[in-house]
């Protein structure tokens, strides 16, 4: 998952997850990430998923967005990068991957482990008696 950090603005100190693309940030009420500062134009950028690219940021055609200072209508993105979008900064981010639960699969190998093992020392007693 990717995540965007508000770093300015009315929400500054939160974080928002991405849990599909492309992530449209803008205005507009349809918008995945709605930012209501001012600047923020109704679809101002998306952000998309690019088989053998990666991520890519692409600004709305007439949307000043700036990607580590450097204004960009279209451009890789990677991890850490900052965005400025009118009053706006975000830092695009890859969110922490969650372990699965392994109980049941450790529970699994260490019962295998155990049987092979009582299996063996049976095996032993059985050619020494």
């Amino acid at each position: 998952m990717v995540q965007l950090d508000i770093l300015s603005g009315k929400t500054a100190g939160t974080s928002w997850l991405a849990r599909r693309f492309p992530v449209q940030v803008g205005r507009a009420a349809g918008s995945d990430l709605q930012l209501e500062e001012s600047g923020v134009w109704d679809q101002h950028f998306r952000v998309e998923l690019v088989p053998l690219q990666g991520f890519v940021l692409r600004a709305q055609s007439q949307a000043l967005v700036r990607l580590n200072g450097q204004s960009v209508q279209s451009s890789p993105i990677r991890n850490g990068d900052l965005i400025d979008l009118g009053s706006v900064r975000l830092r695009f981010w890859l969110a922490p991957a969650r372990q699965r639960r392994l109980r049941w699969g450790e529970a699994v190998s260490c019962g295998t482990i155990v049987l092979m093992t009582l299996g063996q020392v049976a095996l032993l007693y059985w050619l020494l008696k």
